[in-house]
């Protein structure tokens, strides 16, 4: 297996994209743009993105959001619609887990609402992930969040993985 080598956005005199923690110096972000081997660039392959797919998904069901959402965002960065859309509602539902772990009631709020609506027109399984078990659970955060109350931490979701040996729904 090859290994990927790392660049940063400051490495391809990238300004920085608006995000909050980009303005706050750190500009030394991991990012997507074409990787160096040999002195030849390269974007990402299908290996590539499906690691790093993999990677964020176990970063969020150990608690890691923020991770999650790093790692799903090099892959949204290369892929174009309708997969685009399905990987900033998972980046988005990563994103408001990890303001929820800060207190941000109002960005958790939000992030979750906007992530649900970009996978809900996404079937019950979709990249081998049971989608219906989270969307259910995202329901659940909104409606308790809605109602002024505070999900415990261990009532936030893992993202299952549909056992192949089943036919997807």
């Amino acid at each position: 297996m090859r290994e990927i080598q790392i660049r940063y956005r400051d490495d391809y005199n990238v300004p920085n994209r608006g995000h909050r923690w980009y303005s706050h110096g750190l500009a030394r972000m991991p990012c997507s743009l074409p990787l160096a081997v040999d002195g030849q660039r390269r974007f990402m392959d299908s290996h590539d993105k499906d690691r790093l797919f993999q990677i964020g998904l176990e970063a969020f069901n150990s608690g890691h959001f923020y991770d999650a959402h790093e790692h799903w965002e090099e892959v949204w960065l290369e892929t174009s619609n309708p997969e685009k859309m399905f990987l900033q509602g998972l980046i988005q539902v990563a994103a408001a887990f990890h303001h929820y772990s800060r207190a941000n009631r109002l960005g958790t709020q939000n992030l979750l609402q906007a992530g649900l609506t970009k996978i809900e027109p996404f079937p019950h399984v979709h990249r081998r992930l049971e989608l219906e078990p989270l969307r259910v659970a995202v329901r659940r955060w909104l409606a308790a969040l809605e109602a002024g109350e505070n999900p415990a931490k261990d009532e936030i979701p893992h993202i299952e993985c549909h056992d192949e040996g089943q036919s997807p729904a």
